[in-house]
């Protein structure tokens, strides 16, 4: 059984490619904390993400059109053209999110306060001298696995950092702004020996007002738009018709919240509300929905079995993270446990995007989701914790030296 994709092809030398679908990941996360933390220097690096993501592209397109060495194989490039096309369009929807910052549009901070509670969230901290971070690479480090947090870009004076690697020294002083799982806040900071972190909090009341419903399916819409990139990517590398069809069924489901969305800030501007904070809802709502339409647009590939170069698969299985699908065994540490008493997040350091059971999908659950022994998991994180991860489900892995599949057997 495979457990991730992987295809090697002597046809297409790309270096490049693998870079576009992590730095889509990351302008969109540098964006979503660019909102949280209200930082114009990060909006601004969000548009310099985005300048770097268009000379990709641009190069991209001229390799793809100089690999082409017949007419049969138009086609197959044809796939690429058309995720590296649905790539650049998610790079503008995460511009759209930084220019809420810059241009002083305005968010509630009720949207704020959900944001710090959603499933994966943005936190930023200062390296402290002397601290376990200072002055150490990344990849000693290892904080998708002992916090299940992920650097998204360095601040180190008035410089950005935001293409990060395993090889780059983290100093004193240096702000990073990380990404991923809420429970891991707590220990990220005392190896940063920074401050005890006191997150934001609002006015709470029994009343649930219409901008109430408005920031909470906001909040919901950019959740799902996250995870319909992740579930589309995951679906074009593994070939996953059903996982496609998950996606359009999400698409669709953004659609409909929009229009909902919509409603509820119509119906709040009645109220006493400052008009800019809507204004801010409905532009970052805009944005979700882009992602969504973009990620519908990736599956569209594998939904209308059109022929896909194997440069795609090659170019999304050489980012940072691995996509994994693995099943869960029969009496196995996963089975009949919760993803929250599992702590996948912090120890392999992998996020679980969706859960296979029987017919359908459970995407983006919550940690009281019981597993049960058949599920499967579908999830990301880095390569060096796929190992733990399969050894949870009761599986281990080895790999083929020729072929380079990685293979999963029932553990002994």
């Amino acid at each position: 059984m495979s457990l991730t994709a992987r295809v090697r092809t002597d046809e297409l030398q790309m270096k490049r490619p693998g870079e576009t679908p992590g730095l889509s990941c990351s302008v969109c996360d540098l964006a979503y904390a660019a909102l949280y933390f209200d930082d114009e220097g990060m909006a601004e690096a969000v548009l310099g993400l985005e300048e770097e993501m268009s000379d990709l592209v641009h190069e991209m397109r001229s390799l793809a059109m100089l690999a082409v060495r017949h007419p049969r194989e138009v086609d197959g490039m044809s796939s690429v053209l058309q995720v590296v096309s649905s790539i650049e369009q998610i790079a503008n929807a995460a511009v759209d999110i930084a220019k809420i910052v810059l241009r002083n549009i305005g968010i509630p901070r009720a949207l704020v306060v959900d944001l710090a509670q959603a499933a994966e969230v943005s936190h930023r901290l200062v390296v402290a001298d002397g601290s376990h971070l200072a002055n150490r690479p990344l990849s000693d480090m290892e904080l998708p696995v002992v916090v299940g947090m992920r650097v998204v870009a360095i601040q180190r004076g008035r410089r950005w950092l935001t293409d990060v690697g395993g090889d780059d020294i983290v100093e004193a002083g240096d702000a990073l702004f990380m990404r991923g799982e809420p429970a891991g806040i707590v220990r990220l900071r005392e190896l940063a020996a920074a401050a005890p972190w006191i997150p934001p909090a609002v006015e709470t009341s029994s009343l649930l007002t219409d901008l109430d419903r408005a920031v909470d399916t906001l909040v919901e819409m950019k959740n799902i738009s996250e995870t319909a990139i992740g579930l589309a990517y995951s679906a074009l590398v593994l070939q996953d018709l059903s996982l496609a069809r998950e996606v359009r069924a999400l698409e669709e489901r953004l659609d409909a919240m929009k229009v909902s969305l919509q409603t509820w800030v119509l119906r709040a501007a009645a109220d006493d509300v400052d008009p800019s904070e809507l204004r801010g809802l409905l532009h970052l709502a805009e944005a979700a929905e882009d992602i969504g339409d973009q990620a519908l647009q990736i599956v569209s590939l594998v939904l209308d079995q059109e022929d896909v170069h194997p440069v795609l698969a090659l170019a999304l299985g050489d980012t940072d993270d691995v996509v994994v699908q693995v099943p869960v065994a029969p009496g196995s540490s996963a089975d009949d446990a919760t993803l929250g008493s599992l702590g996948l997040a912090v120890d392999p350091g992998y996020h679980v995007l969706a859960v296979r059971r029987a017919s359908g999908y459970i995407y983006n659950p919550r940690k009281t989701v019981t597993l049960r022994a058949g599920d499967e998991l579908l999830a990301s994180g880095p390569e060096e914790g796929r190992e733990r991860l399969a050894s949870l489900c009761g599986y281990a892995v080895s790999v083929d030296e020729e072929t380079g599949m990685v293979e999963l057997s029932p553990a002994p």
